[in-house]
């Protein structure tokens, strides 16, 4: 993997999150849609990995999210953030903070 800028780096918007809600997304056993709240604001995001968690598992739980990409939409719902997870044998482990930081808090 190629290396990237510190510059590269500091254009991405990392902050914590609380996911607040999720819902089923009709005929998708793989995805959900969720909310997750920024400190001030509200979005919605597409969570992958449902076939691992149960849904009232992941509200509540403190994730970190890019917040600055591009929207995309999926199963005809858009996307406003990505969720940071680590990946093992397709199963995403969500990154968290130990701490009790309010969300909106930035990564740097």
């Amino acid at each position: 993997m190629a290396n990237i800028s510190y510059d590269d780096f500091a254009k991405l918007d990392i902050r914590v999150a609380k996911i607040v809600s999720v819902e089923p997304i009709p005929g998708k056993t793989r995805i959900i849609k969720g909310s997750i709240e920024l400190g001030s604001e509200t979005r919605d995001v597409i969570i992958g990995g449902a076939q691992y968690y149960n849904p009232e598992e992941l509200v509540g739980k403190t994730v970190i999210a890019i917040v600055n990409l591009e929207p995309k939409t999926l199963a005809g719902i858009q996307s406003n953030a990505m969720l940071l997870a680590a990946d093992v044998n397709d199963k995403p482990f969500w990154l968290t903070v130990n701490e009790d930081v309010p969300p909106g808090s930035a990564i740097k």
